[in-house]
C-alpha cells in the first residue's frame, strides 16, 4: 500500500464511521420540543458535531491502523480474496 492508497483508505473508514455516528443519539425537534416553523418535526434539533467529528477521527484511527498493518504485513493478499479466479491460476512463482 502506497501513501495514496492509506489516504484512500482512511478516507473511506473515516467517512464510514461519520455516518454511522450522525444516527447515533440523534435528538430530533419533537423530542426537544420546539419545532421550528417551516421544519418537519423529525429535524435535528441539536448536533453535537464537534463532539462527533472528534469521535469519528480517533475510532477512524483506531480502524484504519488494525487494517492498514495486516495489508501491510501481508496476512492478507489479493488472491486471498480472489473467490472467483480472476487473477489465473497460482504459480510456484508467484508466491
Amino acid at each position: 500500500m502506497n501513501l495514496t492508497g492509506g489516504i484512500v483508505l482512511f478516507a473511506v473508514i473515516w467517512f464510514m464511521v461519520f455516518f454511522i455516528a450522525l444516527q447515533v443519539r440523534p435528538k430530533s425537534q419533537a423530542d426537544a420540543g420546539e419545532i421550528v416553523p417551516g421544519t418537519p418535526a423529525s429535524a435535528p434539533a441539536e448536533v453535537k458535531m464537534k463532539r462527533k467529528v472528534i469521535a469519528t477521527t480517533m475510532i477512524a484511527i483506531i480502524l484504519w491502523s488494525v487494517i492498514a498493518s495486516i495489508i501491510l504485513s501481508g496476512a492478507v493478499t489479493l488472491r486471498d480474496i480472489d473467490w472467483f479466479g480472476k487473477l489465473g491460476p497460482e504459480t510456484d512463482e508467484a508466491q
